[in-house]
Formats: structure tokens, C-alpha cells, sequence
């Protein structure tokens, strides 16, 4: 049943990026990503609401009940409990299928789409659900002269796009088969394009085997969760972990994030309804977490994971109102204005709760560099907030060779020390990058769970040590790098310098003799 299941789940992932190649024609991938991943959304938005109807029928009349024959009027009856309750609503002739059905006959597609999205996006005006779904739909630019340089040439490549969509099988059973389908092939979706689009893939997805060890240090000796953050979201992949491992009713008050870039906020948004998190369950908000933080008052959070973009500016002290931040003030330095990593560290861990967890990607040089970040190091290390450092292997992530690390942070800790973890072999190789297996995952898991020593791999070291080592977290400064060279030979070595020693000996006979010819 398993292996069925995989063949299933490659053969849609086979298809899905063929049509995605396939329709875009001139459009750049990158920018065809929009196309593509919001037509998936209004597909599952349209069958959600179907099967979200249907099962508040009656069950006497409920096998019979289909929403998308009903007319626009009867639907309208029902339109207010329904955006109370799901957070938008659909006429039957705006559903997915139903515009499906007359796209090949339709010359308005183009604004047929554009209507429905806006239709769909107002319906949750002036409700709770608002926020969740304002601008969904904003990146898929219908008259975009990238789709055809014709109305016409843009509602063929639109109706193509409906149809190839509205064809992927995605199981029989909404409840139990799509709603994993719909949000495996987004998520595969995006893991492709971000592979494909360098530097800027890194920056909107975080791999699932990062997040999945992310996810699980945070968990460790948890069953269940009151509320996750993740202060530069991306798409989300690494809030959604905490859904995959322990159930989105086990992450109890739900999930929060906050996104910079508009398009990957709105791709974030998507990726929550697309793995069947309510519109009041997630908080996903827009802006500079470090300038203008959302999320005051949902703090503190008791899982924190986070890939923050790697040393970028930000206004650090040239806005003297920072120093005044309770974030980061404790510090008594700002982070430099060039590198802003460990001012996200410092924000999160102002907001983790006092029994809670952050596991932080970060660029090694947080851990080395000195000045103003050697001062926020000493503050970490001194008041026993570093619980462990992991050195990862390079070219884990899309767009970047670097091998990262991992800061976790902890305010309740029984021992001052810090774990250090050289996780940097723990990998293999598969297409253009590395990726932590699961075995690489449970070994490092199980050690920081145990603090656990192991030659060549982790060892404590005493918060005093690290002070006077200048507060340096580089793992290579305490982890003992395992020698891997052959054995030495003394015999043939010193064999092979009497040789060297005898053939330069005889070069010399020959030169000297050379040069006696010559002064002849």
C-alpha cells in the first residue's frame, strides 16, 4: 500500500511539472510559478467548499447534494453562515469546475478569472478571515502580456491551464486523499521552482528534510504544542512541519509567521489552506519582523524554528529607537547594520516562551565574527540561553554551497553548558544537492536529546570556556575533526627521500659537468 502510495505521489509530481513546463511558453518559470500554484489553490478552495457543504447536509439528503448544480440564488441563501464558518464563499458558477466546463467557449476567460478571484477575495471582506485571504490571488495577473501578446493567446494558454489542472487525480476521497495530495504537489511544486531559481529559491523554501529537524528539536519531550512562530515564513514550510509531525490539532492555538516579500507571503497563506489550516488557526502577517513586528501580542511562542536570510542590512543603529527594544536592548549592542542575523536571534528569543525552544538556521560567521556580534554572543552564552550548535553539511539549500549551522536557544536549562554537534558528513547526495536522510536526522536528534558526547561528532563544553574563548560558537573549535589519512609507511618514505636524495645528487654531477663545458 506504501509503495503504491509513493508511485502515485511520483507519477502526480511527473505530471504536474510537465504541465507547469509544458503551458508556461515565454513566461519565465520563476514568474510562471504564480500561474500555476494559484490555479491549484482555486481547484482545492472550489472542492473544499463542495465537500465542506456537502457534509453539513442532512444525511438523508447528503449523497444526493451536489453545490455545483445548485443556482447562483439558492446558493446565496447560505453565503453568510458559510463565510463565518470556512472564511470565504463561491458561487456555483464561480467554482473551478463549473468555469472549467464553459472555458473552451468562453472569449471573456481572462476576465471571468479575474472576477471570480476577486469575488472570492471580497467574499471574506468585513470578517473574521479577512487578512487570510486579501491578495491571494494578486500574483496571478490574468491580462499579463507574458500569457500572449492577444486576449485570445492568453485564454488558450488559461483554458490549457484549467483543464490539465482540473484532470490531476488526486484521489476519490477529498477529506482523506486530497487535502495531503493538494499540499504534497504545492509543496513539490515550489521545492522545484526554488531549485530552479538559485539565490531567490533559497529565500522562499526551506527544504523538508531542514525542516523536519528543525520542527523536531523544538519538539523534543512534546507531544503537543500551544503555538509556533517562525518570524521570516517563507512559504511556510517550516510552520506546516509541526502539522506533519504531530497533527495540526496538536498544535492547539495554532500557527504564526511573518513574510517581507508580498509574493511569498501570499504563497505562505496558500500552503496553510492547502494543508487544511483554517483561516483561524494561522496568522500569517506582511512586514519587516525586525522593524515592525506583527505578533506582539501572541507572544511568547514555545516553538521557534527559523531560516532568516543570510547577513542581510537592516536599520540597526541608525534607528536609536532600537536600542530602546525590549528584543534587543538585553544585549546592550545592536547587531552590526550590515548583518542583521543575530538581531532575528535576539527577537526570537525575546518571544520563546520560558519553557520553550528555537532552532535557528544561521551563516557561520554569527559564531566567529567579532565586534558588535561577539558582544551579543557573550550575552547568550554568559546568561545560559545557547543550548547547542550544529554544524550542517554544505549545499543543503537551494542557491547557496554554504555549509550552515543551527543555534537552538532555550531559557530554562539544568546544566551551563553548550552541546556542540559536527553533523557536517551527515548527509547524502541526491541531484544537486545534499539532504539529511532520516537516519542523519534521528542520530542528531537523539543526541541533542541526551547531550550526549560522541568522539568526533559532539562534545559539552562549559559556558566559562566559551567566554574566554571570546564567546566563539564555531563548532570546529570544539569538536575534534576525526583524522581519516592512511597510516604512514616510515619504510617507504624514508626509502622513497633516499631515492629523491641519489637523483638530485646526480642531477648535480650533471649540471656541474655542464657548466665545466661551458667556462671551457
Amino acid at each position: 500500500m506504501q509503495t503504491s502510495k509513493a508511485v502515485q505521489r511520483a507519477e502526480l509530481h511527473k505530471t504536474i511539472w510537465s504541465i507547469a513546463d509544458d503551458l508556461r511558453g515565454s513566461v519565465d518559470g520563476w514568474d510562471f510559478k504564480q500561474y500555476i500554484l494559484g490555479m491549484l489553490f482555486y481547484r482545492f478552495v472550489s472542492e473544499s467548499l463542495c465537500d465542506y457543504l456537502k457534509k453539513a447536509e442532512p444525511s438523508e439528503t447528503r449523497d444526493a447534494f451536489d453545490y455545483a448544480a445548485l443556482s447562483d440564488e439558492e446558493a446565496e441563501r447560505g453565503r453568510t453562515v458559510t463565510v463565518e464558518e470556512k472564511g470565504y464563499f463561491i458561487l456555483p458558477s464561480e467554482l473551478f469546475q463549473n468555469v472549467r466546463l464553459r472555458a473552451r467557449q468562453d472569449e471573456n476567460l481572462n476576465e471571468t478569472l479575474e472576477r471570480v478571484f476577486r469575488n472570492i477575495e471580497g467574499s471574506a471582506v468585513g470578517k473574521e478571515s479577512e487578512e487570510d485571504f486579501k491578495g491571494l490571488f494578486a500574483d496571478m495577473d490574468v491580462n499579463s502580456p507574458k500569457l500572449g501578446n492577444t486576449v485570445a493567446e492568453r485564454n488558450k494558454k488559461l483554458c490549457a491551464l484549467l483543464e490539465k489542472i482540473g484532470a490531476l487525480d488526486f484521489g476519490s476521497d477529498f477529506k482523506d486523499n486530497r487535502i495531503d495530495a493538494f499540499g504534497d504537489a504545492y509543496e513539490y511544486l515550489m521545492s522545484m521552482y526554488a531549485s530552479k531559481a538559485g539565490k531567490s529559491g533559497g529565500e522562499f523554501f526551506t527544504p523538508q528534510d531542514v525542516s523536519e529537524l528543525l520542527a523536531r528539536i523544538t519538539l523534543i519531550g512534546r507531544s503537543e504544542v500551544n503555538k509556533v512562530y517562525d518570524p521570516c515564513c517563507g512559504s511556510g514550510s517550516l510552520l506546516l512541519r509541526f502539522a506533519k509531525i504531530l497533527g495540526a490539532d496538536k498544535v492547539r492555538k495554532g500557527f504564526f509567521g511573518q513574510e517581507i516579500n508580498l509574493t511569498t507571503y501570499n504563497l505562505c497563506r496558500i500552503n496553510m489552506f492547502l494543508h487544511d489550516i483554517d483561516f483561524n488557526k494561522f496568522d500569517i502577517a506582511l512586514g519587516d519582523t525586525l522593524i515592525d513586528p506583527q505578533h506582539w501580542d501572541d507572544e511568547p511562542f514555545e516553538c521557534i524554528v527559523s531560516n532568516p536570510p543570510y547577513s542581510i542590512k537592516w536599520e540597526g543603529k541608525s534607528n536609536p529607537l532600537l536600542m530602546d527594544d525590549p528584543r534587543f536592548n538585553p544585549a546592550g549592542v545592536l547587531a552590526p547594520k550590515s548583518k542583521a542575523d543575530l538581531a532575528f536571534a535576539m527577537h526570537m528569543l525575546s518571544w520563546l516562551a520560558t519553557d520553550g525552544a528555537a532552532a535557528i538556521v544561521e551563516f557561520p560567521g554569527v559564531l566567529y565574527r567579532g565586534g558588535a556580534e561577539a558582544k551579543i554572543r557573550k550575552y547568550l552564552v554568559s546568561n545560559n540561553f545557547v543550548d547547542a550548535i550544529i554544524q550542517l553539511p554544505k549545499e543543503l539549500f537551494f542557491g547557496t554551497d554554504i555549509a550552515t549551522c543551527i543555534i537552538v536557544l532555550r531559557k530554562s536549562k539544568s546544566s551551563n553548558d553548550v552541546l556542540f554537534i559536527d553533523a557536517s558528513k551527515e548527509f547524502e547526495r541526491e541531484g544537486t544537492k545534499n539532504t539529511l536522510m532520516p537516519a542523519h536526522i534521528e542520530k542528531i536528534l537523539g543526541v541533542v536529546e541526551r547531550r550526549e558526547e560522541v568522539e568526533h561528532f559532539s562534545t559539552l563544553v562549559l559556558n566559562d570556556d566559551i567566554i574566554a574563548n571570546d564567546a566563539n560558537l564555531s563548532v570546529s573549535s570544539y569538536v575534534e575533526e576525526e583524522d581519516v589519512r592512511e597510516p604512514m609507511d616510515i619504510r617507504a618514505l624514508n626509502a622513497e627521500i633516499a631515492r629523491i636524495v641519489a637523483r638530485q645528487a646526480e642531477l648535480r654531477i650533471q649540471i656541474d659537468a655542464i657548466v665545466a663545458d661551458l667556462e671551457g
